[in-house]
Formats: C-alpha cells, sequence, structure tokens
C-alpha cells in the first residue's frame, strides 16, 4: 500500500473502453483540464514516455484496441508495473456503454468498426468487448456512458479528475421531464410543475421554453418573478461555497411535467442571469435532445 503522506512526481490517466464508448470526449476534457494529452499511443512507448524527466503536467494517454501492439496482456503488465512505481499516481478510467447503444452510435455515424472493417458493428463491437475485459475489472473508474451526452461525460471526468490549478466552477443547468426521471448526476433539482403550463394553450403546444410567447405566457403566473428571483439568489449564494469546497462542477436540474416549456424556460434564464455574472454556464434540454422519443400527449409541459 502506498503511503498516503508520498509526494508522486507524475499523475498518469490511462482512459480505455470499448469504441465508441466516448475514450475522445474523455481525452478531449482531460486536456482542457490541463492533462498533457496522447491518444491511441502504442502500448509499447508507455514507459519510455513516463520514464522521461520532462513530465511538468500530469499525463493523460488514450489506450485503443486498434494498436497493432495491443492486446489485454501488455497492457496488464504496463497497469501492474505503473502501480508499483513510487513516482507515479496512476488512475485507469474505463468507459462502458451497452451493446445496443454502441450499436446506434456507429449506425448514427456510418463509421465501420475498427475490428469488424468488412463486417457489421456488431461482430467488432463483441471482439472488442471481449479483449477488454480483464481490463475492465482492472480500472480504478468504471464510468457507465450508455445514457450520458459528452457534456455529461466531460462533467464527470471534471469531478473526478479536475487539477488543483482548476480555479472556475463549471455549472451546468439542464431541464428534464419527470416523466422520464430525473437525470443522473445532477446535485440539487427545482421543480417547476406548479408554474403556468403552456401545454393547455393550442398555439403553444408546439413551441418549447425558448420561444418568446412561450416564456410570456409562463411568466404571468403571480408566483413566477418571485420563484425565479430566489432560486437564482439561491443558487448564486451557493456556488462560491461550492467552488471553496473544492468543486469543478455543480449540475442543477429544472423539471416540469414534459421537459419541454416549463423548465426549459426557466433553465435558459437561469442560465443567462449566471452568465452575466460570470460563472461559467452549459445548458442542455433533455427531453428535446430526444429527437427519437415521442412527446406526451397529455399534460405536457
Amino acid at each position: 500500500m502506498t503511503n498516503a503522506n508520498q509526494i508522486f512526481e507524475h499523475r498518469v490517466v490511462l482512459v480505455t473502453g470499448p469504441s465508441g464508448a466516448g475514450r475522445s470526449t474523455a481525452i478531449n476534457a482531460l486536456e482542457d483540464m490541463g492533462y498533457e494529452v496522447i491518444d491511441n499511443i502504442p502500448l509499447s512507448l508507455v514507459p519510455r514516455l513516463i520514464e522521461g524527466d520532462n513530465l511538468g503536467r500530469p499525463i493523460a494517454l488514450g489506450l485503443d484496441a486498434r494498436n497493432r501492439d495491443f492486446n489485454a496482456t501488455a497492457l496488464i503488465e504496463l497497469i501492474d508495473g505503473l502501480t508499483v512505481n513510487p513516482h507515479i499516481s496512476l488512475n485507469v478510467i474505463y468507459l462502458d456503454c451497452a451493446e445496443d447503444e454502441l450499436i446506434r452510435r456507429f449506425s448514427q455515424t456510418r463509421r465501420r468498426h475498427p475490428l469488424a472493417p468488412d463486417g457489421t458493428p456488431i461482430i467488432g463491437i463483441a471482439r472488442e468487448v471481449d479483449l477488454l475485459a480483464p481490463i475492465k475489472v482492472r480500472a480504478d473508474h468504471l464510468i457507465e456512458t450508455t445514457e450520458m451526452s459528452p457534456h455529461d461525460l466531460r462533467a464527470e471526468i471534471a469531478q473526478w479528475f479536475g487539477t488543483a490549478q482548476d480555479a472556475k466552477l463549471a455549472v451546468s443547468l439542464q431541464s428534464f421531464s419527470y416523466k422520464r426521471g430525473v437525470p443522473r448526476g445532477i446535485d440539487m433539482v427545482f421543480d417547476c410543475r406548479f408554474l403556468r403550463n403552456p401545454h393547455w394553450d393550442a398555439a403553444l403546444r408546439s413551441l418549447d421554453g425558448r420561444d418568446a410567447a412561450v416564456v410570456d405566457y409562463i411568466a404571468a403566473d403571480p408566483r413566477f418573478d418571485e420563484f425565479l428571483a430566489k432560486v437564482t439568489d439561491l443558487i448564486l449564494f451557493l456556488l462560491p461555497a461550492q467552488l471553496d469546497e473544492g468543486k469543478t462542477h455543480l449540475a442543477i436540474g429544472f423539471g416540469c411535467t414534459g421537459g419541454q416549456h416549463r423548465s426549459v424556460a426557466v433553465t435558459e434564464l437561469i442560465a443567462r442571469r449566471l452568465a452575466e455574472v460570470g460563472w461559467l454556464v452549459a445548458k442542455r434540454h433533455r427531453e428535446m435532445e430526444r429527437k427519437a422519443a415521442v412527446l406526451p400527449t397529455n399534460g405536457a409541459g
């Protein structure tokens, strides 16, 4: 066991997982956080790279089963060797994803699977999952990306691997439908279902909360202004405290019945107010992103 007081010279993160599970997104997120990043590096070059004395920043390496010298035994030996090195703090990230979701992603991009260039993606996916199975059980962080958007994955990576030099707190706001459940990874949730519902106005039903007419309809609720002001004040009160606690990301959800009108409008308005006072804000509207989903016909909004 490593002494808790030991000072490591190098922080190393290895990122792997089946093709389509989000390795590129994870690597890009680590690069944005200040890591020296090399993707798709041959295994044989990793020891030589890490043994160098010029690693001033933490390093993140993307390991791809497509590499000609890739095999599970070699990677396990690499992991074991780095683990016992007293000068290295090693973390292995394995990005996992359900087979049907991987198939959907490959069909959307029309890419051939790297391990089945002449066959269907399902053949390549099965081969790769089998090849990586011994690595999966060695991972320090197993991240299931099946239900994640790229934004969700970046936030997850930031929560675990943000460096000490990161001085900003990233705030993500998300609208959602309670019918589909509260999104995973949300730190704080506000229920908007008590507000006036545009779904019941036929002229507004097909619009969403980014439309000015929808916002005006919701804002006509006598409770709307006070609700928006109090929620914004509460969030602005909490953000500095979260930053002081060392958090790098805070996810806040706004829910309504269908995730189309009220929660979208509130998310948009609060995101704008937080950005105006200098916070780093990202926003997403979960139900609107699910283009293949059938919108509810009763009580949406």
